[in-house]
């Protein structure tokens, strides 16, 4: 399984970027999609998941709000939409495939990870 992120870029603050992911095959359509971030010097940190069926989405707090994520099993695509960017969320963004149907917050709960892509939003 690869994933290929893109969509990143540099933004002011308040902008707006939407990030997609592609999944080299069906098997994420039965899997939880998840989004991860890590900013120079920091962990790697968790954003959002959604669902094997898209019912079901979760957000870090600070992106509650802000934050969107999608998905189009059609196109073996998820999204991640998101508006009123800040500074702070300056980082590269990589998706991955969940281990189970419902997603983790923990970076141990997906076994396939993409490569990322950079945003970077200037004050």
């Amino acid at each position: 399984v690869q994933l290929q992120a893109s969509g990143g870029g540099l933004v002011q603050a308040g902008g707006s970027l939407r990030l997609s992911c592609v999944v080299s095959k069906r098997t994420g359509s039965n899997n939880a999609i998840g989004w991860f971030r890590q900013a120079p010097g920091k962990e790697r940190e968790f954003v959002a998941h959604i669902s094997y069926n898209g019912a079901n989405t979760y957000y870090r707090d600070p992106v509650k709000g802000r934050f969107t994520i999608s998905r189009d099993d059609a196109k073996n695509a998820v999204y991640l939409q998101m508006n009123s960017l800040k500074p702070d969320d300056t980082a590269i963004y990589v998706c991955a495939v969940a281990r189970t149907s419902y997603g983790s917050t923990s970076p141990v709960g997906y076994n396939y990870w993409g490569q990322g892509t950079q945003v970077t939003v200037s004050s």
